[in-house]
């Protein structure tokens, strides 16, 4: 059972996207072949944490990309992190991708691929190990990264759950 995700409003955020993967498609039509552009885009706000990633297609490569933040604003979430890291290992998986993470100290860097590094990079973690199982297709990858970072979980989360004092942790 998925918690309903609260819609988080882009307009008072600093928001920073990156294209992560542009694909050239083509539709087979009685005339011949329509070529059009889809481009997978990540945004985020590394300060409040939040991000989301859309998908857009168009005729022409910007137009995508346009398109594809537009829908990226639509899917803005929030993630819980410590200072400089994730609170706990976790591992996200989405159709046959499956995304790695696990905390690293101070001073690490963020160690991951392409797909992982822009989403990542894009909530604004600072230090963190990843690696990347199953299949390597940029968009299952980018959902697979979200999903992990989703089922992050706080002290205060964790002790609620239980019934436990914080301190009991």
């Amino acid at each position: 059972m998925r918690a309903i995700m609260k819609r988080i409003d882009p307009a008072g955020l600093d928001l920073k996207e990156q294209v992560v993967a542009i694909n050239r498609v083509t539709k087979v039509v009685k005339g011949g072949k329509n070529l059009s552009f889809s481009a997978l885009v990540v945004i985020g706000d590394p300060k409040n944490k939040v991000v989301g990633y859309g998908v857009g297609k168009a005729k022409e490569v910007p137009s995508a990309i346009r398109k594809g933040i537009e829908a990226a604003k639509k899917s803005l979430r929030k993630i819980n992190l410590l200072e400089t890291t994730i609170p706990h290992q976790v591992l996200g998986c989405f159709a046959s991708s499956q995304v790695l993470l696990k905390p690293a100290p101070e001073g690490t860097g963020v160690i991951a691929g392409g797909a992982v590094r822009a989403v990542l990079s894009a909530c604004g973690v600072p230090n963190v190990l990843t690696k990347s199982i199953g299949r390597r297709n940029p968009h299952n990858v980018v959902k697979a990264t979200i999903v992990a970072l989703e089922s992050l979980r706080d002290r205060a989360q964790v002790a609620e759950m239980r019934g436990l004092a914080v301190e009991k942790l």
